[in-house]
């Protein structure tokens, strides 16, 4: 039987993945066979197992850092929103529907609970160690009595819960008090400890208010943990776009622009890009000039129609169609890609209450939705692959592919890259398009960035249309990943009392 700790937090946004992330690589490190959990995740950033099921994004992390390949019975239950207070529902990696907010917390979400709870079983028998992961506040009165993701989960897990607020946001104190206050005596009885995330200055300061905390409340103040900026680690959701945009960098490095649509999802797509020392990544927004870049990205939507509505309405469409004329290069991904496209059809509302859109035309096909969703994880070859006339070669592409719908060539197109394998098994099949110039590209695999000799191959084209000379510098993306994941475990490990923490899972264990 598994031991196994909590996190809460008294908000959404307080730390809780990254913490969770951290106590995952420190288990490992300690020699612990490690797994993480979170019985139900709010995103849009998700995931494609090896064996086909959709999950959140940051429970993959989670995984990495505890040196496992991710699965989905770390994260049952994935909630994507769609828009109108809406989400599509995906339990064990498949999705069930689409569900308004009522309808899911009212009506569906204790059915989700049998499948949790059997998750549980499997990593308890599996593991030693599980670090879980809540959602939101535990203290939200009006969600507790459908809620199978907070104090219903640590209950049911045996884990004892640590509660962590933000302090970077202010009222850490009230916030921690209140939540505490507003739990029901063995839900409180549950929290064996506080943690303070997110802390800037001298921490002598604080003394005074942690002296107060741990005498207000019975609890252990187990640890303040300074701010950490520029992790690398992959976040959960779009509110974390907020903290990604990047200084101006040197006179003459590569400026890739990101349309930052309403409904982006997976984002992470570009994170290895913006690692690149001569490239500045930033997110256009809204009423946000979209410049003049070296690349026009177009990322991945959860809701690809009215996005394409959204860059028509804000004057994007036509800023991007002006910019390709005059020799900007764009790549459109996954829902990117299908706006690309002449024609964007929905005739069976899987998306919206429309039933065509058009597109930006710039790539000859149309994308037909349907009700079935792909998920595959894949792997690729490029031949003489044609994007900004790189005739890049190369083999072992990997990435993964989440999209609703079809899109169809209304010519003859040269594909982007031809996938091998889906799913662990053999095919070959044609992905994406590159119009004949080599300036407009569209795949449905996410994370081709992450291919190093492939990105390095990309933005060497860029720098040389730009008159600069190649880098020819091959960054190694996960070399960059686990040098991460030990950096926030050491500042963690420096910050925490771990050996309290044992101890809390130990006697709640009854070891």
């Amino acid at each position: 039987m598994a031991q196994a700790i909590m996190l809460q937090g008294t908000s959404s946004h307080v730390g809780k993945s990254i913490l969770t992330t951290a106590l995952c690589r420190i288990f490992k490190q300690d020699g612990q066979k490690v797994t993480p959990f979170k019985a139900q995740n709010m995103a849009l950033n998700s995931y494609v197992t090896k064996t086909g099921g959709e999950m959140g994004r940051a429970q993959v992390a989670q995984a990495e850092a505890a040196g496992l390949d991710p699965t989905v019975e770390m994260n049952p239950v994935l909630l994507k929103p769609t828009g109108n207070s809406c989400s599509q529902v995906i339990v064990m990696g498949k999705p069930v529907g689409n569900m308004s907010a009522k309808e899911y917390h009212s009506g569906y979400s204790l059915k989700a609970l049998g499948v949790v709870t059997e998750c549980l079983r499997k990593l308890h028998k599996d593991f030693d160690t599980i670090v879980i992961e809540g959602a939101g506040s535990p203290a939200e009165v009006n969600l507790k009595d459908n809620d199978i993701v907070n104090m219903r989960v640590a209950k049911l897990a045996g884990a004892p819960v640590l509660l962590i607020a933000d302090i970077d946001r202010g009222g850490a104190l009230a916030s921690i008090v209140g939540t505490l206050e507003l739990l029901e005596p063995d839900e409180r009885d549950l929290v064996k400890g506080i943690i303070i995330n997110k802390f800037r200055g001298d921490i002598s300061l604080l003394k005074p208010a942690l002296d107060f905390l741990e005498a207000k409340t019975g609890k252990p103040v187990i640890g303040v943990v300074p701010h950490l900026d520029k992790l690398g680690i992959d976040d959960e959701d779009s509110v974390s776009l907020e903290e990604k945009e990047q200084p101006a960098k040197k006179e003459g490095e590569l400026d890739i622009a990101v349309l930052r649509l309403p409904k982006i999802s997976n984002f992470t797509d570009f994170d290895a890009l913006a690692n690149e020392s001569d490239v500045r990544l930033r997110y256009v927004r809204k009423g946000e000039a979209l410049g003049n870049p070296d690349l026009i990205i177009l990322p991945g939507s959860k809701n690809t129609t009215e996005d394409l509505l959204y860059l028509r309405e804000n004057g994007y469409e036509r800023e991007i169609i002006k910019r390709v004329k005059s020799g900007t290069p764009v790549v459109g991904i996954c829902g990117g890609y299908q706006m690309l496209g002449r024609e964007v059809q929905d005739p069976d509302h899987t998306e919206s209450d429309l039933d065509e859109v058009m597109g930006l035309g710039l790539i000859d096909s149309i994308t037909v939705f349907a009700a079935n969703k792909v998920t595959h994880q894949v792997k690729a070859v490029a031949v003489n692959h044609k994007f900004l006339g790189i005739n890049y070669s190369g083999d072992n592409l990997t990435g993964y592919e989440i999209h609703m719908g079809c899109t169809q060539f209304l010519s003859p197109v040269d594909p982007a890259f031809t996938i091998d394998t889906r799913s662990g098994k053999q095919v070959q099949m044609p992905d994406g398009a590159v119009t004949a110039d080599g300036l407009v590209m569209g795949t449905y695999m996410h994370g081709i960035f992450d291919n190093d000799a492939y990105r390095r191959a990309v933005l060497d084209a860029l720098r040389v249309r730009k008159g600069l000379a190649p880098l020819g510098v091959i960054v190694d993306t996960q070399a960059l990943k686990d040098a991460a994941y030990n950096r926030l475990a050491d500042v963690v490990r420096r910050s925490m009392d771990i050996d309290l923490v044992y101890r809390i899972m130990n006697e709640a264990n009854g070891r």
